[in-house]
């Protein structure tokens, strides 16, 4: 995470990754506005882009090729993205509200999540019917369908309902998709039957009759049974009813018609249309608050009725982000005049098109491969960003100036004044205040002084027979979501606990954040301790008090106390490998290449999820499970890397270890981050300890063996547990949620070697 360049001071919050939102945040990126800070909120890191979509189910197109990930694009433009779900807009106190998280201030917020197929007035259909949109959902059921067809001996009937361009072009792309599926199994693709269903008289009703005559005829020529008139009032399993007493038999469905806003805007009291669809002018703004702009499928043009089509949604991103920097400048919003008329290019799956503008209509392998390098040229865009010269720090006030009210003006320059140092760097008191006062730490009974009654320190009582374990982390924020961030800390912060075998009984936070306006700051700190607290409070970890001040980079750590009886029964050490034990590694690695790679640009943020999905896992029931297992010694990967943790217990326990490249954990990407020559700044301290090796010189080329020396945050559990229970401790560890653990190695005696490591494919 790098720092700001200067004071946050305005807050744009965009809601949804369509179309709209992937061109503003190019613009953005292209021309960053000083002070302005950028939210990127959706539930999905990969958007598809429709244009290409029917390619991608014909199978002329990988699924990268037809996906913008968000998470790089978020990444260049310097925003922050944030994977969740908006559960609502509270426009009074200008908040974003999610679903398990806090809520996301706002000055101005944008909407562009798309339009959701309206199932739910059509009986069954929500459980019998597979809705295209949203399209990141579509595909986790369209490789289902795949599956269920290469698994196919017997007949299957595949329904369409909507016989728009968007139904009958996914209609064709499916059939020529999965009859040559079948053909490559050697099966006859007879065993498949295709219907389109369309509730009007005729399909494609918004193109002429040249080009549905088009479609008729290569609908015919595919043995497609057309249904014209048929308006589906009814889902059963295996069953189409129509409104006219017809059925349709099918054993798949799939729904392209109907289009409906996303339920939760009902209650933001924004004027929506019939459809749920959100009211906005010419300037993209809702004709309810000037402060919400729509874009895409989800705006209702209050002007003129749009077709809900991809070529408004992209044509919208310029005119949205021009009138997005007006309104954060002070400025008039300008209006927007959509065409009357575009140029549609539908593919018949074949890699052959149909072009149609107005009365129009052409076709053939030329228009297809036209349609193509369109597409190609649009995607690139959006993959291939131009290199970024390294910008002057920018000034809040020079070039165009944010527009701020005269308090926040005096706070903004006080933000960028030269900071005091000692405890005049320390957060202002209301602001901590205010921020901590929705907190809810755990109570403890053995906490005696702690946040509940702040004092200038807390108190806490040893019970009886029981020792102290005490351990300190603290690192600066390597991501841009301050909520996930306080959730890693907190987790990595407590791994040498249960490293340990102990229990947490407290915690301490020490905090830095960049100066800046108040409200900015507070939010800041409420998202992150948030995060923080919630893995605290799942551990039964008090958080009895802290210190925050000002720094150029926001960080956070903690000082965390355990208990653990004093006997030292139950005590898990690093010393203790045993001769024959197996050698069990509970999470994957790779964090350390990933986020570098991350920092570049360079990381699929699909690659950035799972990482962090692995990185807010808890070590905690995993500790508790290898030492029902009889564990011998025990640590947590963090920044020493696999092979320096390795060595750490390979020398007091008096042993050597046989390590298997092939039998680690990766996380996904880690590789091909290596391949790209992308390391960790950590990483050359840690190769110094390659002499610990004994045959490296034969794994040097070996994409994995960089891997070894990688830096964790939040790793999990390394551990030696005997041989013949190594088996048992596993699955116990996959079914508690560590569905990576393997066996990576075994424990061999001490040889005569100065080196104690011996790596093996």
């Amino acid at each position: 995470m790098q720092a700001p360049a200067s004071p946050v001071l305005r807050d744009l919050v965009l809601v949804g990754g369509g179309h709209s939102h992937v061109g503003v945040l190019r613009m953005f990126a292209m021309a960053p506005e000083p002070g302005l800070r950028i939210t990127l909120v959706c539930t999905d890191v990969d958007t598809p882009y429709s244009g290409m979509l029917p390619g991608y189910v014909a199978g002329h197109y990988a699924f990268d090729e037809v996906h913008i990930d968000l998470g790089r694009l978020a990444a260049f433009a310097g925003a922050r993205m944030i994977r969740g779900t908006v559960t609502g807009i509270d426009r009074a106190e200008r908040r974003v509200i999610l679903r398990d998280r806090p809520a996301l201030p706002y000055d101005l917020v944008s909407i562009n999540t798309g339009s959701t197929p309206d199932v739910l007035g059509v009986p069954g259909a929500e459980a019998n019917v597979v809705p295209v949109k949203p399209i990141g959902r579509f595909d986790r059921r369209w490789r289902e369908l795949l599956e269920r067809v290469r698994a196919l001996h017997g007949p299957m009937t595949v329904a369409v309902v909507g016989g728009g361009a968007g139904g009958v072009e996914l209609l064709l792309a499916m059939q020529y998709r999965l009859c040559r599926e079948l053909e490559a199994l050697g099966r006859s693709p007879g065993l498949l039957r295709f219907v389109l269903l369309t509730a009007g008289p005729t399909i494609l009703p918004t193109h002429s009759a040249g080009v549905r005559r088009r479609f008729e005829a290569v609908l015919r020529d595919r043995q497609v049974s057309v249904h014209p008139q048929a308006e589906v009032v009814e889902a059963a399993p295996g069953r189409l009813l129509l409104r006219d007493g017809r059925s349709v038999d099918a054993d798949e469905v799939l729904w392209v018609t109907h289009a409906a806003g996303p339920a939760w805007l009902a209650g933001t009291g924004l004027a929506l249309d019939a459809r749920g669809f959100v009211e906005v002018g010419p300037t993209l703004q809702s004709v309810t608050d000037p402060a919400v702009f729509a874009a895409g499928d989800v705006a209702a043009f209050t002007g003129r009725p749009l077709e809900k089509a991809g070529v408004f949604a992209v044509r919208m991103a310029k005119p949205l982000a021009a009138n997005l920097r007006r309104v954060l400048r002070g400025q008039a919003p300008a209006h927007w005049v959509p065409q009357r008329s575009w140029l549609a290019l539908i593919s018949t799956g074949d890699r052959y098109a149909v072009a149609s503008r107005g009365g129009i209509g052409f076709a053939g392998a030329w228009v297809w491969r036209w349609k193509d390098t369109i597409d190609r040229r649009f995607m690139r865009r959006f993959t291939e960003f131009p290199a970024m010269a390294a910008a002057a720090p920018a000034r809040a006030g020079a070039g165009h100036a944010l527009s701020l009210s005269p308090e926040e003006s005096l706070q903004a320059v006080s933000a960028m004044a030269m900071r005091c140092g000692g405890c005049g760097a320390k957060v202002g008191a209301t602001v901590l205040s205010r921020a901590l006062s929705s907190l809810r730490p755990v109570a403890r009974d053995d906490v005696l002084v702690g946040l509940h009654s702040p004092d200038d320190a807390a108190v806490v009582r040893i019970p009886p027979g029981m020792a102290a374990v005490h351990t300190v982390d603290f690192f600066r924020a390597f991501i841009d979501d301050p909520y996930l961030f306080g959730k890693v800390a907190a987790n990595h912060a407590l791994g040498d606990v249960f490293a340990m075998g102990a229990e947490p009984q407290s915690a301490t936070a020490i905090a830095t954040v960049p100066p800046g306006i108040e409200r900015k700051v507070e939010d800041l700190l409420l998202q992150m301790m948030t995060g923080a607290v919630e893995v605290l409070n799942a551990a039964g970890c008090a958080l009895v008090g802290g210190h925050t001040g000002e720094g150029q980079e926001l960080a956070l750590g903690f000082a965390i106390n355990g208990l653990i009886p004093d006997t030292l029964d139950g005590v898990m050490r690093k010393g203790g490998m045993r001769p024959g034990d197996a050698l069990i590694l509970t999470k994957p690695i790779g964090t350390g290449t990933l986020f570098a790679a991350h920092a570049q640009h360079a990381a699929r943020g699909r690659w950035i999820d799972a990482a962090l999905a692995s990185m807010v896992v808890s070590n905690q029931a995993g500790a508790r499970i290898l030492r029902a297992h009889g564990v011998t010694a025990c640590t947590d990967l963090t920044g020493f890397g696999l092979l320096g943790h390795l060595v750490e217990m390979t020398r007091p326990s008096g042993v050597d270890v046989q390590l298997s490249l092939g039998a680690l954990p990766l996380l996904d990407g880690a590789v091909e981050c290596v391949a790209l020559g992308i390391l960790s700044s950590l990483q050359p301290a840690n190769v110094r300890l390659r002499r610990a090796v004994r045959n490296a010189e034969a794994h040097v080329a070996d994409p994995r063996y960089p891997l070894i020396f990688d830096p964790q945050t939040a790793g999990g559990l390394l551990a030696s547990v005997p041989a013949e229970r190594a088996d048992a401790c596993v699955r116990a560890l996959r079914e508690a949620g560590y569905p990576a653990t393997a066996v990576i190695g075994r424990v061999l005696p001490m040889g005569d070697a100065l080196e104690p490591i011996t790596i093996v494919a």
